[in-house]
């Protein structure tokens, strides 16, 4: 895929089981399903759920007890081995000035745990918010953010997950205080772009590489604009990075794509009719193998992808969208993979790749809307369905998605918005 290809945005329609529409909040994305904590909607919240892409469903989960976070919002949370690790986000008190704000959440057991940081670790970073943290290897890199009245920090500091122990990291010099940034990891190394710095808004854009313990500055000319509240995940090679604006009342909906091999900027060209909003302090979590960063315990996109395309392809099932899409007429059945501005976008009557589903039809290698979205269709009963699933990992066949959720603006009392960003291949 070009960077030059169009991406298809849909909005998800949410139930009423589902976390109220918030912003500054925290999640990530681990074995197939997406994690959301607190934030903000008139007051700080203090609730935890479970998305799963599959079924269009939350769960909310526990979040009570010695070991649960209290109200958070502008935290970090990351996913390794089958831990999330929140950190920072505390409501500003003398207390949050002498503890370390980090709590761990079991995903296999479903419940908060103590982490017993390593007694020997000379120090330990306090609250803050408005940082970033990425999984490098074993460790959690966290830097930057506002800690209390001193202002923004440039503070960077790693937690070993085998060790338990903090350290402060140090080397040349960096990006400097600031909050309100992006960060991802890409192999050894983690990649920031933009934020406050005091009350300044940044587009500068800097590497940290893990091997030899240094910063450096990488080239933005043809790069996005200064942004702060923006979001950015790891995309195969590259790094997705969208939203954000330069202030409050200069939002962005633009969706930019930065190459780690040919270290180049392009902004994604959007399909006709699919408008991505505009949104600032939102999150982004990716699911697919494509999203599975290579310096996280997940095996990597290389790794999956040939089991992926040796075994047998089976129904992912998605009750994401109601049915009929009338807008398009009857009954339709779109083909997102196929989809190509040559092939499926015609300028005169915008087919959209609509074709009739009047008649029995038989599609082995293409995502499908129906009454259900994203659904393959097979001629197998619904009984050997359910003998694949038992033996196969779902999460390998969920198809490559950019979920973005909450964020301001937002709907007071109204279930979160969600929004979902498909890449089309030529």
């Amino acid at each position: 895929m070009s960077q030059s290809n169009p991406c298809l945005w849909l909005q998800l329609p949410q139930s009423s089981q589902s976390p109220c529409d918030r912003y500054k909040h925290a999640c990530c994305s681990y074995n197939g399903s997406v994690y959301i904590l607190g934030g903000r909607e008139t007051s700080s919240l203090r609730d935890f759920w479970k998305y799963s892409v599959v079924h269009n469903e939350w769960t909310e989960l526990s979040c009570t007890g010695e070991a649960a976070p209290e109200e958070l919002e502008e935290h970090s949370m990351v996913a390794h081995e089958g831990f999330l690790y929140v950190f920072g986000g505390m409501l500003d008190s003398p207390y949050t000035r002498c503890r370390c704000a980090l709590w761990v959440f079991d995903v296999v057991k479903q419940k908060w745990v103590c982490f017993q940081g390593k007694a020997s670790s000379p120090q330990n970073p306090t609250n803050r918010k408005g940082h970033s943290a990425v999984v490098v290897g074993s460790a959690m890199l966290m830097y930057g953010g506002i800690v209390d009245i001193k202002g923004s920090s440039q503070d960077f500091w790693s937690l070993n997950f085998d060790t338990k122990a903090w350290s402060l990291l140090s080397g040349s010099l960096g990006p400097g205080p600031r909050h309100s940034h992006s960060a991802v990891a890409y192999q050894s190394c983690m990649y920031i772009f933009g934020g406050l710095k005091g009350l300044q808004e940044q587009r500068d854009f800097w590497k940290w590489s893990s091997i030899n313990h240094t910063w450096t500055k990488l080239k933005n000319k043809s790069g996005p604009p200064r942004l702060v509240g923006h979001s950015a995940v790891t995309y195969k090679e590259s790094m997705l990075l969208f939203g954000g604006g330069e202030s409050q009342n200069s939002l962005s909906s633009c969706l930019w794509r930065y190459s780690f091999s040919t270290q180049t900027w392009a902004q994604m060209a959007t399909l006709s009719d699919s408008n991505p909003p505009d949104k600032i302090h939102h999150c982004c979590a990716g699911l697919g193998v494509s999203y599975q960063s290579s310096t996280s315990s997940h095996p990597p996109s290389s790794a999956l992808q040939p089991k992926l395309l040796e075994a047998k392809l089976r129904p992912f099932k998605n009750r994401c969208f109601p049915a009929p899409l009338t807008y398009l007429g009857s009954e339709v059945t779109i083909e997102l993979e196929t989809l190509s501005p040559g092939k499926c976008f015609e300028n005169g009557s915008r087919s959209f790749g609509v074709k009739s589903s009047t008649e029995p039809q038989l599609i082995r290698s293409c995502l499908t809307f129906e009454n259900r979205a994203f659904r393959k269709q097979w001629s197998c009963t619904e009984e050997e369905l359910l003998e694949e699933e038992e033996e196969e990992d779902i999460t390998q066949h969920l198809p490559d998605l950019l979920l973005v959720l909450g964020g301001r603006p937002y709907a007071q009392h109204s279930p979160i918005s969600v929004w979902q960003m498909t890449l089309t291949d030529s």
